[in-house]
């Protein structure tokens, strides 16, 4: 109701500057996860608060499951304007920008001080960067920390040398795995169960719902509650599409936006501690709560990735992250 009040005002506008005040403004927003996720759900909310705040003048119609795209092509598939609106996830971003950011080990203490860089003037930054490529970036979704499994105890940093861990298409991430002198392997999400099943991989990093929903607990025996990486979305739309709309459309979708991000968020935050316990419940993979202690010879080994990585990413935007997260804390990475 306030969502609706607020842009009531507005609509006449929109109406007024519609170029094609006869037909609707269709957003083809493609997913590669399942509607039942916090991503997917999310994009339904989107949908519900734009068509219902322009009654119906804005339609989105959301392709979950790869329908149109799978991950190797949604991209491609924004910038030519065959679709209009994605939420791919930032490690896909960083041939675009700076987004490899976001995949450096132990950079964000937690959530709090997560959502304060995306929210703030770093996350404006990155998104600004994506204009030259044909991308307007919208917001950032969340997805959660990431924690190591394997069919091998993992307690120290030690344990993963030698071990086939599956990563995603990053540079970062590749780097994080070889300093622990594993072996990074880049894998679709959809393939890791099925190589992991058949020995390909002896394990892998992910966010606690990618973990569950993956059913990758059935076949990983160890889990460390690390908290060291981050996995998040960016929600992106074609510029030009998005520049040809009226201004005040912008306005509407935009709320819409902020409303579907606040929900996806709690709901992602949500389904990251009901994963937690279903996955203890399941008890085929032994869950292991490191001290305090052990989680600083975790964050020894990975943060040289950070310096590694510092002119690429930019030394003055790392700085100004360890500013913002600084004395915000180091608990809250994984669950209680």
């Amino acid at each position: 109701m306030r969502f609706q009040r607020l842009l009531g005002g507005l609509m006449a506008m929109v109406f007024v500057a519609s170029v094609a005040a006869n037909e609707p403004v269709v957003i083809k927003f493609s997913l590669v996860v399942s509607p039942d996720t916090p991503k997917g759900r999310a994009a339904l909310r989107f949908k519900q608060l734009a068509e219902d705040a322009t009654e119906g003048r804005v339609k989105v119609e959301v392709y979950p499951n790869a329908e149109l795209y799978d991950d190797q092509e949604e991209l491609k598939a924004l910038q030519t304007g065959a679709v209009q609106m994605l939420a791919p996830s930032l490690s896909k971003l960083a041939p675009l920008g700076d987004f490899e950011l976001f995949d450096l080990p132990y950079l964000f203490p937690n959530r709090k001080a997560l959502f304060a860089v995306m929210d703030g003037d770093v996350g404006a930054a990155l998104l600004a960067k994506l204009e030259s490529n044909g991308i307007h970036g919208l917001a950032y979704w969340d997805n959660g920390f990431k924690h190591m499994s394997a069919n091998w105890p993992l307690r120290t940093p030690a344990d993963c040398i030698g071990l086939k861990l599956r990563v995603q298409s990053s540079d970062v991430l590749k780097a994080q795995m070889r300093a622990l002198d594993a072996v990074p392997v880049v894998m679709s999400f959809g393939a890791v169960r099925g190589a992991l099943a058949e020995g390909l991989l002896d394990g892998t990093e992910n966010p606690l719902s990618n973990l569950y929903v993956g059913k990758i607990h059935e076949v990983q025996k160890h889990l460390i509650m690390s908290g060291h990486g981050y996995l998040g979305y960016a929600v992106i739309v074609n510029k030009k599409f998005w520049d040809g709309l009226p201004p005040p459309l912008h306005t509407v979708l935009e709320q819409a936006m902020v409303e579907a991000t606040r929900y996806q968020r709690e709901l992602a935050q949500r389904e990251t501690e009901e994963a937690f316990e279903k996955i203890k419940a399941a008890g085929t993979t032994k869950v292991y709560v490191p001290t305090a202690q052990v989680l600083s010879s975790w964050r020894q080994a990975l943060l040289p990735v950070h310096k590694k990585f510092e002119g690429r990413i930019g030394k003055d935007r790392l700085v100004a992250v360890y500013r913002i997260t600084a004395g915000m804390g180091d608990t809250e990475s994984r669950p209680k």
